[in-house]
Protein backbone atom coordinates (compact mmCIF):
# COMPACT_ATOMS: atom_id res chain seq x y z
CA UNK A 1 0.00 0.00 0.00
CA UNK A 2 2.86 2.36 0.76
CA UNK A 3 4.34 1.67 -2.70
CA UNK A 4 1.00 2.37 -4.38
CA UNK A 5 0.69 5.58 -2.40
CA UNK A 6 4.16 6.65 -3.52
CA UNK A 7 3.36 5.97 -7.19
CA UNK A 8 -0.04 7.68 -7.10
CA UNK A 9 1.20 10.88 -8.70
CA UNK A 10 3.11 12.13 -11.71
CA UNK A 11 6.61 13.25 -10.68
CA UNK A 12 8.42 16.20 -12.16
CA UNK A 13 11.79 15.55 -13.80
CA UNK A 14 15.03 16.16 -11.96
CA UNK A 15 16.69 16.94 -15.31
CA UNK A 16 16.05 20.10 -17.34
CA UNK A 17 18.88 19.99 -19.86
CA UNK A 18 22.62 19.58 -20.23
CA UNK A 19 25.63 21.81 -20.68
CA UNK A 20 28.25 21.97 -23.41
CA UNK A 21 30.98 24.14 -21.94
CA UNK A 22 29.37 27.47 -21.01
CA UNK A 23 26.31 26.73 -23.17
CA UNK A 24 23.28 25.06 -21.59
CA UNK A 25 20.88 23.14 -23.81
CA UNK A 26 17.50 23.38 -22.11
CA UNK A 27 15.04 20.49 -22.22
CA UNK A 28 12.29 22.98 -23.06
CA UNK A 29 14.16 23.91 -26.23
CA UNK A 30 14.73 20.26 -27.09
CA UNK A 31 10.99 19.56 -26.81
CA UNK A 32 10.23 22.49 -29.12
CA UNK A 33 12.89 21.37 -31.60
CA UNK A 34 11.63 17.78 -31.63
CA UNK A 35 8.11 19.05 -32.25
CA UNK A 36 9.35 21.11 -35.20
CA UNK A 37 11.22 18.14 -36.66
CA UNK A 38 8.10 15.95 -36.47
CA UNK A 39 5.97 18.72 -37.97
CA UNK A 40 8.40 19.02 -40.88
CA UNK A 41 8.39 15.25 -41.39
CA UNK A 42 4.60 15.05 -41.48
CA UNK A 43 4.33 18.19 -43.61
CA UNK A 44 6.81 16.84 -46.19
CA UNK A 45 4.95 13.55 -46.33
CA UNK A 46 1.61 15.27 -46.89
CA UNK A 47 3.06 17.74 -49.41
CA UNK A 48 4.49 14.88 -51.45
CA UNK A 49 1.10 13.15 -51.39
CA UNK A 50 -0.40 16.33 -52.87
CA UNK A 51 2.07 16.16 -55.75
CA UNK A 52 4.61 18.68 -54.50
CA UNK A 53 8.36 18.51 -53.99
CA UNK A 54 8.79 17.69 -50.27
CA UNK A 55 11.92 19.85 -50.10
CA UNK A 56 9.66 22.87 -50.55
CA UNK A 57 8.59 22.44 -46.92
CA UNK A 58 12.12 23.39 -45.87
CA UNK A 59 11.82 26.65 -47.81
CA UNK A 60 8.50 27.40 -46.16
CA UNK A 61 9.85 26.49 -42.72
CA UNK A 62 12.80 28.84 -43.25
CA UNK A 63 10.33 31.72 -43.03
CA UNK A 64 7.54 30.25 -40.90
CA UNK A 65 9.59 28.97 -37.94
CA UNK A 66 11.41 32.19 -36.95
CA UNK A 67 8.27 34.24 -37.55
CA UNK A 68 6.32 31.77 -35.40
CA UNK A 69 8.83 31.86 -32.54
CA UNK A 70 8.80 35.65 -32.49
CA UNK A 71 5.01 35.78 -32.67
CA UNK A 72 4.66 33.17 -29.93
CA UNK A 73 6.94 35.09 -27.62
CA UNK A 74 5.23 38.42 -28.28
CA UNK A 75 1.81 36.92 -27.57
CA UNK A 76 3.06 35.38 -24.33
CA UNK A 77 4.49 38.71 -23.15
CA UNK A 78 1.23 40.44 -24.09
CA UNK A 79 -0.95 37.87 -22.31
CA UNK A 80 1.28 37.56 -19.20
CA UNK A 81 2.93 40.98 -18.82
CA UNK A 82 3.46 41.02 -15.05
CA UNK A 83 6.58 38.86 -15.23
CA UNK A 84 8.17 41.48 -17.50
CA UNK A 85 6.55 44.82 -16.66
CA UNK A 86 4.71 44.25 -13.35
CA UNK A 87 5.12 42.57 -9.96
CA UNK A 88 6.04 39.22 -11.53
CA UNK A 89 6.35 35.98 -9.61
CA UNK A 90 9.15 37.19 -7.38
CA UNK A 91 7.80 40.70 -6.81
CA UNK A 92 9.71 42.44 -9.59
CA UNK A 93 9.08 42.48 -13.31
CA UNK A 94 12.10 42.46 -15.59
CA UNK A 95 11.81 43.39 -19.30
CA UNK A 96 15.19 41.72 -19.91
CA UNK A 97 13.48 38.36 -19.36
CA UNK A 98 11.61 38.79 -22.63
CA UNK A 99 14.53 37.25 -24.53
CA UNK A 100 14.84 34.31 -22.13
CA UNK A 101 12.72 32.06 -24.30
CA UNK A 102 14.46 28.96 -22.89
CA UNK A 103 12.61 29.53 -19.61
CA UNK A 104 9.30 28.94 -21.36
CA UNK A 105 6.62 31.24 -22.64
CA UNK A 106 5.33 30.81 -26.19
CA UNK A 107 1.74 31.77 -26.99
CA UNK A 108 0.28 29.53 -29.67
CA UNK A 109 -1.88 32.20 -31.28
CA UNK A 110 1.02 34.55 -31.79
CA UNK A 111 3.04 31.65 -33.17
CA UNK A 112 0.30 30.62 -35.61
CA UNK A 113 -0.45 34.18 -36.70
CA UNK A 114 3.12 35.29 -37.43
CA UNK A 115 4.11 31.80 -38.57
CA UNK A 116 1.34 32.04 -41.17
CA UNK A 117 2.76 35.37 -42.31
CA UNK A 118 6.15 33.73 -42.78
CA UNK A 119 4.56 30.86 -44.70
CA UNK A 120 2.67 33.32 -46.90
CA UNK A 121 5.92 35.09 -47.77
CA UNK A 122 7.47 31.74 -48.70
CA UNK A 123 4.60 30.89 -51.09
CA UNK A 124 4.84 34.07 -53.19
CA UNK A 125 7.78 33.11 -55.38
CA UNK A 126 7.02 29.45 -56.15
CA UNK A 127 3.32 30.21 -56.67
CA UNK A 128 1.94 27.80 -54.08
CA UNK A 129 -1.62 28.19 -52.93
CA UNK A 130 -1.45 29.60 -49.41
CA UNK A 131 -4.53 27.61 -48.39
CA UNK A 132 -2.86 24.40 -49.61
CA UNK A 133 0.22 25.12 -47.50
CA UNK A 134 -1.94 25.72 -44.42
CA UNK A 135 -3.94 22.55 -45.03
CA UNK A 136 -0.82 20.43 -45.47
CA UNK A 137 0.93 21.81 -42.38
CA UNK A 138 -2.03 21.94 -39.96
CA UNK A 139 -1.83 18.36 -38.59
CA UNK A 140 1.94 18.76 -38.18
CA UNK A 141 1.45 21.97 -36.23
CA UNK A 142 -0.85 20.11 -33.84
CA UNK A 143 1.72 17.31 -33.54
CA UNK A 144 4.44 19.86 -32.75
CA UNK A 145 2.23 21.34 -30.04
CA UNK A 146 1.69 17.89 -28.53
CA UNK A 147 5.43 17.31 -28.24
CA UNK A 148 6.35 20.87 -27.33
CA UNK A 149 3.99 20.86 -24.35
CA UNK A 150 6.38 18.46 -22.59
CA UNK A 151 8.75 21.39 -22.31
CA UNK A 152 6.38 22.73 -19.66
CA UNK A 153 6.86 19.50 -17.73
CA UNK A 154 10.63 19.89 -17.78
CA UNK A 155 10.28 23.51 -16.68
CA UNK A 156 7.68 22.62 -14.02
CA UNK A 157 5.35 25.39 -15.18
CA UNK A 158 1.84 26.10 -16.42
CA UNK A 159 0.20 23.34 -14.37
CA UNK A 160 -3.38 23.39 -13.19
CA UNK A 161 -5.28 23.65 -9.93
CA UNK A 162 -4.76 21.21 -7.04
CA UNK A 163 -6.12 17.73 -7.54
CA UNK A 164 -6.29 14.41 -5.69
CA UNK A 165 -6.38 12.35 -8.88
CA UNK A 166 -3.75 9.58 -9.11
CA UNK A 167 -2.04 11.36 -12.02
CA UNK A 168 -1.68 14.63 -10.13
CA UNK A 169 1.60 16.42 -10.83
CA UNK A 170 4.15 16.81 -8.04
CA UNK A 171 6.51 19.77 -8.44
CA UNK A 172 9.61 20.84 -6.53
CA UNK A 173 8.97 22.89 -3.38
CA UNK A 174 10.41 26.03 -4.97
CA UNK A 175 7.96 25.71 -7.87
CA UNK A 176 4.85 25.43 -5.70
CA UNK A 177 2.83 28.68 -5.98
CA UNK A 178 2.47 30.80 -2.87
CA UNK A 179 -0.36 29.74 -0.60
CA UNK A 180 -0.21 26.02 -1.38
CA UNK A 181 1.38 23.29 0.81
CA UNK A 182 4.62 21.93 -0.66
CA UNK A 183 3.13 18.45 -1.04
CA UNK A 184 0.20 19.68 -3.18
CA UNK A 185 -0.50 17.77 -6.38
CA UNK A 186 -1.64 19.75 -9.43
CA UNK A 187 -3.48 18.98 -12.65
CA UNK A 188 -0.84 18.14 -15.31
CA UNK A 189 -2.37 20.40 -17.94
CA UNK A 190 0.63 19.89 -20.21
CA UNK A 191 -0.27 16.19 -20.34
CA UNK A 192 -3.95 16.88 -20.98
CA UNK A 193 -3.13 19.14 -23.90
CA UNK A 194 -0.51 16.79 -25.30
CA UNK A 195 -2.95 13.87 -25.33
CA UNK A 196 -5.74 16.07 -26.72
CA UNK A 197 -3.47 17.16 -29.56
CA UNK A 198 -2.29 13.64 -30.41
CA UNK A 199 -5.90 12.47 -30.65
CA UNK A 200 -6.57 15.53 -32.80
CA UNK A 201 -3.80 14.63 -35.24
CA UNK A 202 -5.32 11.17 -35.67
CA UNK A 203 -8.82 12.61 -36.17
CA UNK A 204 -7.71 15.27 -38.67
CA UNK A 205 -5.73 12.78 -40.75
CA UNK A 206 -8.68 10.37 -40.77
CA UNK A 207 -11.10 13.12 -41.81
CA UNK A 208 -8.73 14.27 -44.54
CA UNK A 209 -8.38 10.74 -45.86
CA UNK A 210 -12.17 10.39 -45.98
CA UNK A 211 -13.19 13.82 -47.30
CA UNK A 212 -9.96 15.37 -48.68
CA UNK A 213 -10.18 18.74 -46.92
CA UNK A 214 -8.98 21.45 -49.28
CA UNK A 215 -9.13 25.21 -49.66
CA UNK A 216 -8.28 25.94 -46.03
CA UNK A 217 -10.80 23.55 -44.49
CA UNK A 218 -8.14 21.38 -42.87
CA UNK A 219 -6.49 24.41 -41.28
CA UNK A 220 -9.74 25.75 -39.84
CA UNK A 221 -10.72 22.27 -38.66
CA UNK A 222 -7.44 22.22 -36.76
CA UNK A 223 -8.20 25.61 -35.20
CA UNK A 224 -11.70 24.50 -34.18
CA UNK A 225 -10.48 21.24 -32.65
CA UNK A 226 -7.56 22.75 -30.78
CA UNK A 227 -9.51 25.65 -29.30
CA UNK A 228 -12.30 23.33 -28.17
CA UNK A 229 -9.81 21.55 -25.93
CA UNK A 230 -7.83 24.63 -25.01
CA UNK A 231 -10.87 26.26 -23.38
CA UNK A 232 -11.33 23.64 -20.65
CA UNK A 233 -7.60 23.00 -20.24
CA UNK A 234 -6.88 26.73 -19.89
CA UNK A 235 -9.60 27.05 -17.23
CA UNK A 236 -7.69 24.55 -15.06
CA UNK A 237 -4.46 26.55 -15.04
CA UNK A 238 -3.45 28.73 -12.09
CA UNK A 239 -0.35 30.50 -13.43
CA UNK A 240 -0.45 34.26 -13.70
CA UNK A 241 -2.29 35.62 -16.73
CA UNK A 242 -4.32 38.59 -17.82
CA UNK A 243 -7.93 38.30 -16.65
CA UNK A 244 -10.72 39.68 -18.82
CA UNK A 245 -14.36 40.22 -17.80
CA UNK A 246 -16.96 39.77 -20.54
CA UNK A 247 -20.70 39.35 -20.12
CA UNK A 248 -20.21 39.37 -16.36
CA UNK A 249 -17.77 36.43 -16.49
CA UNK A 250 -14.10 36.85 -15.56
CA UNK A 251 -11.69 34.44 -17.23
CA UNK A 252 -8.14 34.23 -18.49
CA UNK A 253 -7.34 36.04 -21.73
CA UNK A 254 -6.50 32.73 -23.41
CA UNK A 255 -9.93 31.35 -22.53
CA UNK A 256 -11.67 34.21 -24.30
CA UNK A 257 -9.21 34.03 -27.19
CA UNK A 258 -9.88 30.31 -27.60
CA UNK A 259 -13.65 30.82 -27.52
CA UNK A 260 -13.40 33.59 -30.12
CA UNK A 261 -11.11 31.53 -32.37
CA UNK A 262 -13.41 28.50 -32.07
CA UNK A 263 -16.40 30.56 -33.18
CA UNK A 264 -14.43 32.05 -36.07
CA UNK A 265 -13.13 28.64 -37.14
CA UNK A 266 -16.60 27.06 -37.17
CA UNK A 267 -18.03 30.02 -39.09
CA UNK A 268 -15.25 29.90 -41.68
CA UNK A 269 -15.64 26.12 -42.05
CA UNK A 270 -19.37 26.45 -42.69
CA UNK A 271 -18.70 29.21 -45.23
CA UNK A 272 -16.03 27.16 -47.02
CA UNK A 273 -18.28 24.10 -47.24
CA UNK A 274 -21.18 26.15 -48.60
CA UNK A 275 -18.93 27.95 -51.09
CA UNK A 276 -17.52 24.68 -52.38
CA UNK A 277 -20.99 23.59 -53.48
CA UNK A 278 -20.97 26.49 -55.94
CA UNK A 279 -17.24 26.77 -56.64
CA UNK A 280 -15.46 23.41 -56.18
CA UNK A 281 -12.06 23.74 -54.54
CA UNK A 282 -9.10 23.28 -56.87
CA UNK A 283 -6.96 20.32 -55.89
CA UNK A 284 -3.72 21.80 -57.26
CA UNK A 285 -1.15 23.11 -54.78
CA UNK A 286 -0.25 25.87 -57.26
CA UNK A 287 -2.01 29.15 -57.94
CA UNK A 288 -3.44 29.65 -61.45
CA UNK A 289 -0.76 30.52 -63.99
CA UNK A 290 2.03 28.64 -62.22
CA UNK A 291 3.51 25.28 -63.28
CA UNK A 292 1.82 22.29 -61.74
CA UNK A 293 4.85 20.01 -61.89
CA UNK A 294 7.66 19.49 -59.45
CA UNK A 295 11.22 20.41 -60.49
CA UNK A 296 11.99 16.73 -61.02
CA UNK A 297 9.10 16.19 -63.46
CA UNK A 298 9.88 19.49 -65.19
CA UNK A 299 13.41 18.26 -65.96
CA UNK A 300 12.00 15.02 -67.32
CA UNK A 301 9.61 16.96 -69.55
CA UNK A 302 12.48 19.06 -70.94
CA UNK A 303 14.40 15.95 -71.90
CA UNK A 304 11.39 14.45 -73.62
CA UNK A 305 10.74 17.62 -75.59
CA UNK A 306 14.39 17.79 -76.71
CA UNK A 307 14.32 14.18 -77.85
CA UNK A 308 11.11 14.78 -79.74
CA UNK A 309 12.62 17.77 -81.55
CA UNK A 310 15.75 15.86 -82.44
CA UNK A 311 13.72 13.02 -83.97
CA UNK A 312 11.50 15.37 -85.97
CA UNK A 313 12.39 15.87 -89.68
CA UNK A 314 12.08 19.62 -89.19
CA UNK A 315 15.04 19.67 -86.81
CA UNK A 316 17.32 17.19 -88.54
Amino acid sequence: MELLSTLAYLPSPSWDGFSIGPLKIHAYALAIMLGIVLALWLGMKRWKERGGNPDAIYDIAFWAIPFGLIGGRLYHVFSSPDAYFGPGYDGTGDPAKIIEIWNGGLGIWGAVALGAVGAWIATRGPGYRFSSVLDVLAPGILLAQAVGRWGNWFNQELFGAPTDLPWGLKVDPDRVPAGYPVDTLFHPTFLYESLWNIVGVIILLAIDRRWALRGGKMFWAYVAYYTLGRVWIEMLRIDQAEMITLFGVTARLNVWTSILMFMIAVAVLVWLVMRERVHPTADSIYRPGYPKTTPATAETTDVEVTDEKESSPTHR
